[in-house]
């Protein structure tokens, strides 16, 4: 997955962990370049200073031609833990720390034999060490210091693995600052994006708050001026259609009048003249459909009134209704008892009639009816025997004028106008519930109509 592929939140916190990474690695190595430094500075002037000092009492010795040499370099190596080496006359003396001559550095023993003062870290046995060789040029000899530098690298090492988990603390800090930054930032956009569904699922009165913040008064202005202006099309849209429709009723009943007479006197007509006259009627009624669901749905857009919802039973309801219908198969019902809802009567009568008049007309007749209760809602279910909705088309077959797929309408002559499903929705919509459509198992297709179950 590309990185413009990730979710905003993450690439934002991926940011954040890098950049705190990157400062928190900088720092760390910083403080490791100075602090080792200057350790390190400290320790080996510390170590010169001690070596002058015991090289001038060796020197002192050896001017004396002292027995007690051997004894001076045992005591100087046990006093500060070092080993000690003369090179006296290619004699090699050593003391305290026992120290093979042959382990130590062999340029660095040529350059102090040589006369030139010295100092240089080693590994000796493993471990590390600091070797201090001084010329004792007036006496033609050589003094050379070990010390062990154990505390310094554990030092070191103590220092390197507190660096390195600060780094990585700093990692996780900056993901979680950037996950909280991430959702405080994009809180307003949630809230545009909630606002926004709301609007898409016909709730046009929504609006987006004012908060006052300078950057994200622009972006609500421009949604609540969007949302006024398509608030203000859909209802000169609507009032248009309901003003046609109210309209073309009056001519609409002259029209429908006249064909009853003709009706009337069809066995006086010629045969191609009763099947034009068939015609005609057929399609004079689907317009007087089309003209009622339109000023249905006109009002219903415009309705705000709740004073006609009452306590009903969806049981005895769904019943009726299906035996007003038409003949329904006593197995193809399946009603719970006493699934309550607050509804208008009249329109969730009209939703259930759609909905079991669009299976028998698209759906190759109805196959099960069924009221049930499950998670707080009460839920109608209408099974067909069709070929089912494709899941693209899921959304659309409930827009106004969807007159769903071809191998639905194919089946079935239906003279539908395409506003049965869509006043399905605003109905249920009016009741705060749902509508969908998904697979029958077995075949065909499954309309619910969720709604929020009253209980006492």
């Amino acid at each position: 997955m590309s990185a413009s592929r990730l979710p905003l939140r993450t690439r934002v916190m991926a940011w954040f962990s890098l950049v705190t990474l990157v400062v928190a690695g900088t720092l760390a190595v910083a403080t490791w370049l100075l602090s080792t430094g200057y350790m390190l500075d400290q320790r080996e002037h510390s170590a010169i200073r001690q070596a002058s000092g015991n090289a001038r009492l060796v020197a002192a010795a050896l001017d004396r031609e002292s027995p007690g040499l051997a004894e001076l370099l045992t005591g100087l190596g046990a006093e500060y833990e070092s080993g000690v080496l003369v090179v006296d006359d290619g004699e090699w003396i050593t003391g305290g720390n026992l120290v093979d001559p042959t382990r130590l550095p062999t340029g660095f023993l040529r350059l102090v034999q040589g006369g030139v003062p010295a100092h240089q870290r080693t590994m000796l046995g493993g471990a590390p060490v600091l070797a201090v060789g001084l010329p004792l040029p007036e006496l033609g000899a050589t003094y050379v210091e070990v010390s062990p530098m154990r505390e310094l690298d554990r030092t070191f090492r103590f220092l390197s693995w507190l660096l390195v988990a600060g780094t990585v603390a700093s990692g996780l800090a900056g993901a979680l600052l950037g996950r909280w930054a991430t959702n405080h930032a994009l809180r307003p956009l949630r809230r545009l994006t909630e606002t926004a569904a709301r609007t898409a699922r016909g709730d046009l009165d929504v609006r987006l708050p004012s908060t006052g913040d300078p950057d994200l008064v622009p972006l609500a202005e421009a949604f609540n001026d969007t949302a006024d202006r398509l608030q203000q099309r859909v209802t000169r849209d609507t009032r248009f259609a309901g003003d046609v429709s109210h309209e073309l009723r009056s001519p609409l009943t002259t029209m429908l009048n006249a064909m009853a007479v003709l009706q009337r006197r069809s066995a006086d007509l010629p045969a191609g003249s009763r099947h034009a006259v068939d015609l005609l009627d057929t399609d004079l009624r689907r317009f007087r459909r089309m003209v009622d669901d339109l000023l249905e749905i006109s009002r219903g857009d415009h309705d705000t009134d709740r004073s006609t919802f009452e306590l009903v039973d969806l049981a005895p309801l769904v019943t009726a209704i299906a035996g007003r219908h038409g003949p329904v198969p006593p197995d193809a019902l399946a009603i719970a008892d006493h699934a309550w809802v607050l509804a208008d009567r009249v329109r969730l009568e009209r939703a259930v009639a759609n909905l079991l008049d669009n299976a028998g007309r698209h759906g190759g007749g109805l196959v099960r009816l069924g009221v049930l209760r499950r998670d707080g809602h009460a839920r109608i279910e209408v099974d067909d025997a069709g070929p089912g909705v494709p899941a693209g088309a899921r959304d659309q077959v409930f827009e106004r004028f969807a007159r769903g797929s071809p191998a639905r309408c194919a089946s079935a002559d239906s003279g539908g106008v395409g506003l049965g499903l869509a006043l399905v929705s605003q109905h249920v919509r009016r009741h705060h519930g749902r509508v969908w459509v998904e697979d029958r198992p077995g075949g065909g297709a499954r309309f619910v109509v969720e709604l929020p179950e009253v209980t006492e």
